[in-house]
C-alpha cells in the first residue's frame, strides 16, 4: 500500500529502530512507548486488521506472536508482558496494517480497561 507508514517503515523509507525482521514479519519499538519495553510486530503482508484475517493466515499470526514472545523475554520482560492488537475504530485502531503491541518491562503494568 503506498499510503501506509508500516508498509513504508518495511521498504525502509521510514526510519524505526528495528527490533527483529524476516522474511515474514517485521518487528520495530513504537514511537511513543508507553512502557519501557514497547514494540511492535507486523506482518510484511499488508493486511488491515485483525478483522481483515482468515485461516490463510494462521500461521503468519502464530509466528507474530510466538516471535514477539521471544523478543519480549529477550528485552528483559521475563516475568510477563501486555499484547493489545487494537482493531478497527471502536478498537481504536490508528494505523490500518495489523500489528501486535508488546508491552512491559514495569513492575506492574496499569489496568485494562476502567469499568
Amino acid at each position: 500500500m503506498d499510503d501506509c507508514i508500516f508498509c513504508k517503515i518495511i521498504a525502509g523509507t521510514i526510519p524505526c529502530k528495528k527490533v527483529y525482521e524476516d522474511d515474514d514479519i517485521f518487528a520495530f519499538h513504537d514511537i511513543h512507548p508507553v512502557a519501557p519495553v514497547h514494540f511492535m510486530v507486523i506482518p510484511k503482508l499488508h493486511v488491515a486488521s485483525l478483522a481483515d484475517v482468515d485461516t490463510s493466515h494462521q500461521m503468519l499470526l502464530g509466528k507474530m506472536l510466538a516471535q514477539g514472545s521471544k523478543l519480549a523475554i529477550e528485552q528483559g520482560c521475563r516475568d510477563g508482558w501486555r499484547t493489545v492488537i487494537n482493531t478497527g475504530r471502536v478498537g481504536r485502531q490508528e494505523v490500518y496494517h495489523l500489528h501486535v503491541h508488546f508491552i512491559g518491562g514495569s513492575q506492574v503494568l496499569p489496568g485494562m480497561i476502567k469499568r
